[in-house]
């Protein structure tokens, strides 16, 4: 009557094994640490970089728990903080600017653990410490570089249209073009209408000119300030790895502030200056006429001519470029690394819109034999990767880039290219920092809360229930055991109302353990056998414990749903403490009595109180 198959108890021995397993990372701590990860795209993290570091800490006498190279880097663990800033400031001044020196924690887990998939579970901004930063996107300036792309649109459009005007000029947020011709004017208006719905044209007169105004309508300007602030987002946490951020809090607040939360990141500088951080793409054209030896040579002693800037490609050949831009990645729609199907290189596909499109399309029509830089511009540096020779007009909207190091580099590239621009300024307009001692003392707190609850529920039922109330210990054991591994496995982020979920979980997990105990208790009373009493306790109160879990969940889900920050992990924990507190005040409870019980002929007594 009161026994599981085999195939229950291994079942229930393996989800208790795996849940020890995954949990166990979360004993080890975590050590201080620092990340190296290369400043630019061509530059090589491999084991030549992870024997140099090792060299480096070597002769600066600097001791280190560990050093090792993974995806995303080289890590070194040290056994202090005072060691770890120690080493931050020896590596950054023997490596140089082409790394960047960030420091980080990492798990003190061993190994083979890490092998598996097991890892701690990552901790928030207010346990951890770290630092907050609310930014504000500056939407005026997102809709002013709006319209100043259409001036140069409006100028290539009525170029080839074949249409006579006599500027274009931006005036805020409205572009004017003046016609001595009204009828130049109502054939510009057919032509821009047609191509631009989303704008607003209205004509007006100055003098003896005619003037065509082009507005963007509201809804317009509400796509392009909701594509700004996804864009910076998005941007924000392709920044933020650099970092070596464990969890980044990255979050919309209202419709122009962003909120960003980076636990354990302590070095608040190194923060403000991923955040501020651009890159873009630009293709301009070199200048032939100029590129002479001569030229070239005074140009790279500082003898820059005029309209000109003077680079370096990756192959080492000096240029002239032109300082006009013909086109910039505000135009890209899509960038994806693959290979060169004739050389084999790594190179990146790019994809242009409809406007980028017709503007490449003309102006290598225009340039054929002539050479096209392309600059990638980071932190502020402008470098050109590639100058590849016009060969015939290029239509379609596809162009490819080669001159990639590598395939890393090329997706690193297609990823920038992306996403790798803000597409409207970001303002810091408040910041704080988070001590790690607040943090540790958060944690002390919430632990401490936790185990005193813990250890008062245990003396109430092993009191009351006696053996069965030991069962039922054991059984909450294990559920704080699988919650533990469960957010571990998951990745989750732990904070403070998260620990409050957890407090919450053992208090409904055991209140499902006491229905099922007064239900065996009733029973007794009521004649039954002390293994019918068994059977009729825990089939009767799954019900009441089933409805009074899916009623809780719905609430927890709808925490989820529409709360924010703290309120959504809160929801994430309760979630799944209610998961985790059905299989084993349930399952695995059952399972343990079945054990002491289940395999006794004759039972007068049950030791329930």
């Amino acid at each position: 009557m009161n026994r599981y198959p085999l195939w229950k108890y291994l079942m229930v021995l393996v989800v208790v094994l795996l849940g020890l397993l995954y949990a166990a990372p979360n004993l080890f701590g975590e050590s201080p640490a620092v990340q190296i990860t290369a400043a630019k795209s061509n530059i090589q993290v491999d084991s030549a970089l992870l024997e140099n570091t090792e060299n480096i800490l070597k002769q600066e006498n600097i001791p280190f728990e560990a050093l090792f190279l993974d995806a995303t880097g080289v890590k070194v663990r040290f056994p202090s903080t005072d060691i770890q800033l120690q080493a931050k400031d020896a590596l950054q001044a023997r490596l140089g600017k082409d790394y960047v020196i960030a420091l980080n924690l990492l798990s003190r887990s061993p190994e083979w653990l890490r092998s598996i998939g097991a890892r701690p579970m990552y901790l928030g901004l207010d346990l951890r410490g770290g630092v907050h930063f609310l930014l504000q996107v500056d939407m005026k300036s997102a809709l002013d570089q709006a319209a100043e792309r259409y001036v140069g649109d409006f100028r290539s459009v009525l170029r080839t249209a074949r249409i006579n005007y006599l500027g274009v000029s931006r005036d805020g947020q409205a572009v004017n073009i003046r016609f001595k011709d009204t009828a130049e004017l109502s054939k510009a208006q057919r032509v821009l209408e047609k191509e631009y719905p989303d704008l607003t044209f209205r004509t007006s007169n100055r003098g003896e000119d005619s003037i065509l105004t082009a507005v963007l309508s509201e809804p317009a300007k509400k796509r392009i300030q909701e594509f700004a602030i996804k864009q910076n987002i998005q941007t924000l946490h392709n920044r933020i790895n650099e970092l070596g951020v464990a969890e980044p809090v990255i979050q919309q607040q209202g419709i122009d502030r962003v909120v960003v939360q980076l636990p354990g990141v302590q070095d608040t500088a190194k923060a403000k200056e991923i955040l501020g951080r651009t890159a873009t793409l630009e293709i301009r054209m070199v200048d032939e006429d100029r590129s002479n030896a001569v030229t070239l040579e005074n140009a790279s002693k500082g003898q820059v001519p005029f309209g000109t800037e003077f680079y370096i490609d990756r192959n080492g050949i000096p240029m002239l470029v032109k300082k006009n831009v013909v086109l910039t990645g505000d135009y890209i729609t899509d960038a994806g690394p693959g290979m060169d199907p004739q050389g084999g290189g790594a190179v990146v596909h790019v994809t242009l819109d409809a406007r980028g499109a017709r503007i490449f399309k003309q102006v290598t029509r225009e340039n054929v034999g002539k050479r096209m830089a392309i600059l990638l511009i980071e932190k502020g540096q402008a470098e050109v990767i590639t100058a590849p020779v016009i060969r015939e007009e290029i239509g379609g909207g596809r162009v490819q880039i080669s001159g990639m190091a590598n395939t890393q580099e090329a997706t690193d590239v297609a990823l920038l290219l992306r996403a790798g621009a803000l597409a409207a300024p970001m303002e810091i307009i408040e910041e704080r920092t988070v001590g790690p001692s607040m943090g540790e003392a958060n944690i002390e707190r919430g632990m401490h809360s936790t185990l005193w609850g813990f250890v008062a529920i245990s003396i109430f039922m092993i009191a009351y229930y006696m053996l069965f109330g030991t069962v039922s210990v054991l059984a909450l054991s294990i559920n704080l055991i699988l919650l533990v591994a469960l957010l571990s496995m998951l990745q989750a982020t732990l904070t403070l109302p998260g620990i409050a979920a957890v407090a919450l979980t053992l208090g409904m997990a055991i209140d499902a353990n006491v229905l099922i105990n007064e239900r065996i208790r009733e029973e007794m009373r009521n004649g039954n056998t002390p293994q019918a009493s068994i059977h009729a306790g825990y089939e009767r109160a799954f019900g009441t414990i089933l409805d009074a879990n899916v009623t809780t969940m719905i609430a927890g889900l709808a925490l989820f749903m529409f709360g924010t920050g703290p309120v959504k992990g809160f929801a994430v924990v309760h979630v799944l403490g209610i998961l985790t507190s059905m299989f084993s005040a349930v399952l695995v409870s059952r399972a343990v009595i079945n054990l002491i019980y289940g395999y006794r002929r004759k039972i007068s007594k049950l030791s329930i109180g």
